[in-house]
């Protein structure tokens, strides 16, 4: 029982202080001293009992002397816990790039020189700038449970090297027409056509089952992607994985070569049904390997890998750049613009929330059409 520098006794953990203001301490949930002070014991006994409440609705997960390891692994599991497992996957890979040099570390030694210094050893600015976008949402987090009065993490500079970001690999239309024609009759083409009809995510493609595709009306339903899972070296793992947002779930209205390429795949896949049984949980699926199994997006990249080199072999006088198999979705936007297609018929097509989405991301002009674009001003000047 606290008393005036009179004697007399007021409130538990109540002081009058030799200069007559009062002072009015209590235990936080970290178990440590604090104390709030005031001019009048009134108005200091408010600030203690609004202390109290605010400190007893909190939750006691953490503790001062936390690492920067131990918070991470409440962040996963419990700031985390519904994402997706894919995500999470990405989430601790980027971690790691920092464990060895930050993980040991307590939050309330951080700082912007020490964090910077740790960040310019990462390999590239794109390592950095994927690796800053976590530690700033795992800072948050401790800011939020009052662990770090602020976020030294938001003023890390992850440009260091500098380098020019280069132009998304877009296909010509020869060159579309080149893909094409050196993937007739093997598992490819069917894909390739519906990823430069449709503009579909790869993964979205492999996901498709056969009732997303409305032959009568000629229209894909997309409602999900097929995401590979590592597993134990042994079975690969997959899982469907609903759309994040409500724009995800859409529909593409399908051009003919789609359609007619879907109506082959019906008749290929069900030869390939009577010669081999499908995976358990997988037995709609579009688009199977040899030997009906599901396809993951790096078994796609190899492919598309092996028949550019088979081109090039074939072809010595115009090296066919590679690509990876977003570039065909890239590959369509770009031709839908040129087109003449309306921006927001596309934004809807390619399932973005924002028009700028679209643009920003997946517009690119060829150099061809710049060409083509100023000769049509010729008479202007």
């Amino acid at each position: 029982m606290g008393k005036t520098n009179k004697g007399k006794e007021l409130g538990t953990g109540i002081y009058q202080r030799a200069n007559g203001t009062y002072e009015a301490r209590y235990i936080d949930r970290f178990g440590k001293q604090r104390s709030v002070y005031a001019k009048t014991i009134t108005e200091v006994g408010k600030k203690q009992r609004e202390k109290i409440f605010e400190n007893e609705k909190q939750i006691d997960v953490i503790d001062t002397k936390m690492t920067l390891d131990e918070w991470y692994e409440k962040w996963i599991t419990v700031c985390k816990k519904h994402c997706r497992t894919t995500t999470k996957r990405t989430y601790e890979i980027q971690y790691n790039s920092l464990r060895e040099n930050l993980g040991w570390r307590k939050l309330t030694s951080f700082n912007l020189i020490v964090l910077q210094d740790a960040f310019n050893e990462l390999g590239s600015d794109k390592s950095r700038s994927d690796c800053k976008a976590l530690l700033v949402d795992i800072l948050n987090r401790a800011v939020e449970a009052d662990l770090l009065i602020k976020n030294p993490a938001i003023g890390i500079n992850p440009i260091i090297d500098g380098k020019v970001k280069s132009e998304k690999r877009i296909l010509s239309r020869e060159e579309m027409e080149i893909l094409l024609e050196n993937s007739k009759g093997g598992m490819m083409y069917p894909i390739f056509v519906v990823a430069l009809g449709t503009g579909m995510h790869i993964g979205e493609i492999m996901g498709l089952t056969w009732d997303c595709i409305d032959f009568d009306n000629r229209i894909i339903i997309v409602k999900q992607t097929l995401t590979y899972l590592p597993g134990d070296g042994h079975t690969a793992q997959y899982e469907f994985h609903q759309p994040k947002t409500n724009a995800g779930f859409h529909k593409i209205p399908m051009i003919k070569k789609v359609h007619d390429v879907l109506i082959y795949q019906r008749t290929y896949h069900k030869d390939i049904a009577t010669r081999f049984s499908p995976r358990e949980g997988f037995e709609n699926l579009v688009f199977t390997s040899k030997t009906n199994n599901p396809i993951n997006a790096a078994n796609i990249k190899d492919s598309i890998n092996y028949i550019v080199d088979r081109i090039n072999r074939e072809n010595l006088e115009q090296f066919f750049e590679h690509l990876t198999p977003h570039g065909l979705r890239h590959t369509f936007a770009t031709n839908c613009i040129e087109k003449g297609m309306e921006p927001k018929t596309l934004q809807k097509i390619l399932e973005h929330n924002s028009l700028q989405m679209t643009m920003d991301l997946y517009c690119h002009v060829r150099e061809s059409t710049l060409t083509d674009e100023m000769e049509r001003i010729v008479n202007f000047i």
